[in-house]
């Protein structure tokens, strides 16, 4: 297939018009282009820096470095990984030389959602998160935050430069973009559904099918278990407290699940896992500012952003004992409750104790 070269517009004269070229135009010089994310990995942020990868590679010829910032655990994106053959440096072990330039993606600096020292210059940000992060001296931004996913950026970029993809990496972006858009309420653009219907005949299905219904642990059940027995209900919200996550990622799956309850427009789960809470945010209402709202509840406890019907956020305990985690869970309650106008109120359980005693003796 035929493709321009990014230096290269009509008549022979340099064209920067298009937002590709002018990334790729700022990284002629580089020696080596290291691309990093946020904590725990998820498939937008993996699809989308093979994705940017594979365009320098391609049009600029240059050495590309993958990085991992902490674990990845959830089930289908360990699948992603390894069904797909993904190369990730663990961001604590990456070294950085003169030339070497750093794209961060699907993230932003000064964010805390990653470990990348801030000591260490950027030389373009890549988004679609609605959450401020401290773009003032980096040197390219894209940051698109009515787009549904990253991929999508990325995809639109190997598009404008006619760049052939093979299936292992159509395979990645279309499940990068799936798994942003495809849970409730959605949340995509026109750009986000071309991506999608570009990608999906190059992708492969069977891969697709793996990761997808990737197989789970025992901890897995477990977690959901305990999080359906620790879910109380306040008006139209639901509140999901989980004393222990087996791995972080396992908040967003839960509220994925209970934001389908029929009765509520807002679900959170709040797990502790480590040394931290991690919350996640789904809602079902027009117009929720679910990234606003969340900041606004946790501000100077933690960190928190997302999305207008998503988010999600951490907050770091001085002490995971009992008594310091119900307190916390308290502040978050009142503060929930204050944000969503809601009055302040007993919850009730989504299972009640008398069917989970019952449910315990049969």
């Amino acid at each position: 297939m035929a493709r321009r070269s990014a230096d290269s517009g009509l008549n022979g004269k340099v064209s920067l018009t298009r937002r590709s070229d002018r990334f790729l135009a700022g990284l002629k010089e580089a020696a080596t282009v290291t691309f990093v994310s946020h904590v725990h990995p998820d498939p937008d942020s993996l699809g989308s820096m093979m994705g940017l990868a594979h365009l320098v590679e391609s049009v600029l010829g240059k050495r590309t470095r993958l990085t991992r910032d902490g674990l990845i655990s959830r089930a289908e994106n360990r699948a992603m990984v390894d069904l797909l053959d993904i190369e990730l440096i663990p961001i604590e072990k990456a070294s950085w030389h003169d030339g070497d330039a750093i794209v961060m993606v699907d993230s932003q600096p000064n964010t805390g959602r990653h470990n990348l020292d801030p000591c260490v210059p950027l030389y373009a940000v890549i988004d679609h998160h609605d959450t401020p992060g401290d773009l003032d001296d980096v040197p390219f931004v894209d940051v698109r935050r009515t787009l549904g996913a990253t991929c999508s950026l990325v995809a639109s970029y190997l598009m404008e430069q006619s760049i052939e993809l093979p299936p292992r990496l159509a395979t990645a972006l279309f499940y990068g973009i799936e798994t942003e858009l495809s849970g409730y309420p959605r949340e995509a653009s026109s750009l986000d559904d071309s991506a999608l219907l570009y990608l999906y005949p190059l992708a492969s299905k069977d891969l697709l099918a793996r990761i997808r219904n990737a197989r789970l642990p025992q901890s897995h059940f477990e977690c959901i278990l305990h999080a359906l027995q620790s879910s109380f209900i306040y008006d139209r919200l639901i509140i999901s407290w989980v004393n222990e996550l087996p791995q972080p990622e396992l908040a967003a799956e839960v509220v994925d699940f209970l934001i389908r309850f029929e009765e509520i427009d807002w679900a959170v789960c709040a797990g502790v896992y480590e040394d931290k809470l991690i919350l996640s945010v789904r809602s079902a209402a027009e117009n929720a500012r679910a990234g606003e709202m969340l900041r606004q509840v946790v501000g100077k406890l933690g960190r928190a952003g997302g999305h207008d019907r998503r988010a999600g956020g951490t907050i770091p305990l001085l002490s995971a004992s009992a008594n310091a985690v119900e307190q916390i869970q308290s502040e978050l309650r009142r503060r929930l409750l204050k944000a969503l106008h809601i009055d302040e109120c007993r919850g009730h359980r989504l299972v009640s104790r008398k069917e989970i005693l019952q449910n315990l003796q049969a």
